[in-house]
């Protein structure tokens, strides 16, 4: 006996990539994951190459991977994939102490996050393509 299939929640358009227990807060990564949010695949991953925040480089690779998914496992065109969502979640909470003077102590809070990135494929084609472009020509001639 084994157990049931898992039932798929994503539409056949969509693939995902989850990152968890990453090392900083979910404040903070909520910020570097608003930047990507209903972007262009290409444009998102640009950004986060640019990116100045230390924690965009593991989202970037959570966003490859989501894209490498995409490709793979569901036969979907990358130049027409669009980051969906990128939700943000609490994880662990690891706490410390620190010594204060006067013998008294202080808490020290450090925090961890999950990171789930959803990219769709896009229904129009992507306005840098030619086939695109002819029609449109076609469309003034007419």
């Amino acid at each position: 006996m084994s157990k049931p299939k898992h039932i798929r929640t994503l539409a056949d358009t969509e693939a995902q990539a989850i990152a968890r227990n990453m090392r900083v807060s979910p404040r903070k990564l909520n910020l570097v994951a608003a930047m990507i949010r209903n972007q262009p695949a290409d444009k998102a991953i640009a950004a986060l190459t640019f990116s100045r925040r230390r924690i965009a480089q593991q989202v970037k690779k959570t966003l490859e991977s989501a894209l490498a998914n995409a490709e793979n496992n569901h036969q979907l065109d990358v130049d027409r994939l669009v980051v969906k969502s990128a939700e943000v979640g609490k994880s662990i909470v690891m706490k410390r102490f620190h010594a204060r003077g006067r013998g008294r102590s202080a808490r020290i809070e450090k925090f961890f996050s999950h990171l789930k990135i959803v990219v769709a494929e896009r229904a129009d084609a992507p306005e840098g393509d030619a086939a695109s472009k002819k029609s449109v020509k076609e469309q003034k001639a007419a």
